[in-house]
């Protein structure tokens, strides 16, 4: 039987809430981390993508020759890394004389690994060698656009993987609500081939078109890369649905009289029983009383001498 261990003080067990599952996930923290042997080109595309997921990201830059992804036994690291650091995304970069380049880029399930894709880095291009208004440079933080261009997205197998694992690297944290003037920049993703993709990182300008909607201009900014799709492996279908799971949403208890309109809101209905006036008990101090009391003695006093004067006439 196997011990379960309790957190001993409050500060652990917060770390531990912190990791557990949740109904509405949060951003997905990116681990970035390198092999035995790397080029200089490798290790500046993973400063550059940790620049960009700076806020959401966790470089290791010492290498790890016990990593071999796609090899039974060589993904015992990566599972413990993600489970250390809680990240549910990783890029891990190495090259060989076999796969120059090479990015394999993974998403982790319960700290296993869900899903793998292997693209080769080509024709990249570093920020620095981009020249452009420093006033467009994307603010820290900010929400980026991502296009995907190109119909092999949505029918080549490899091309629809690759995008699903770049939307989950690049889109940063979901949110339900959006400032349109945070937005500053977008990720284009253009399909060359069934096994190529253009990537690129651009800024918005905004110009005058003569209307309320501002004419927009693309403005490279880099990085810029060729991936060449190599191998995936896609999630195991027990895997998949297991992923896919959903918490049920609360049923909520009814309420008697209560309905909901789409333009009025809430609505309520209140029952009144019938009011029996003629039974109702009324004070003995009511001023409405007291009143028809008075205009009664005033008009019998104004009576009284009138009837006086007729009899002493008849008389």
């Amino acid at each position: 039987m196997l011990k379960v261990k309790t957190p001993k003080n409050r500060r652990v067990q917060r770390e531990l809430e912190k990791r557990a599952p949740r109904l509405v996930e949060k951003g997905k923290k990116t681990l970035i981390l390198q092999g035995t042997k790397t080029s200089n080109v490798l290790n500046t595309v993973l400063s550059e993508i940790y620049h960009l997921k700076r806020d959401n990201a966790i470089r290791y830059t010492r290498k790890n020759d016990s990593i071999r992804p796609f090899e039974s036994g060589g993904e015992t690291s990566l599972e413990f890394f993600s489970m250390k650091t809680d990240c549910s995304i990783f890029v891990y970069g190495s090259t060989s004389k076999k796969r120059p380049d090479n990015l394999v880029i993974g998403r982790t399930y319960d700290h296993h690994i869900y899903d793998l894709i292997e693209v080769g880095v080509e024709n990249f291009k570093r920020m620095d060698s981009f020249t452009y208004d420093k006033k467009l440079a994307p603010q820290a933080g900010s929400k980026p656009f991502i296009v995907f261009s190109g119909e092999a997205f949505e029918s080549v197998d490899e091309l629809k993987h690759l995008k699903e694992v770049l939307l989950e690297l690049l889109r940063g944290e979901v949110v339900d609500n959006l400032n349109l003037a945070g937005l500053g920049r977008v990720y284009v993703c253009t399909a060359i081939s069934s096994n190529r993709v253009f990537l690129t990182h651009c800024a918005l300008r905004l110009k005058k078109s003569g209307t309320i909607v501002p004419r927009i201009e693309l403005v490279e900014i880099g990085p810029s890369m060729d991936f060449v799709v190599r191998r995936h492996r896609l999630p195991n279908e027990s895997l998949r649905k297991e992923a896919m799971k959903t918490a049920k949403d609360k049923t909520h208890k009814k309420i008697k009289n209560v309905s909901k309109d789409a333009l009025q809101g809430k609505l309520g209905k209140i029952y009144v029983p019938d009011q029996k006036l003629g039974e109702m008990v009324l004070p003995n101090k009511a001023k409405g009383v007291k009143r028809e009391r008075r205009e009664a003695k005033m008009k019998n006093s104004n009576n009284e001498p009138a009837s006086k004067k007729q009899k002493e006439e008849d008389s």
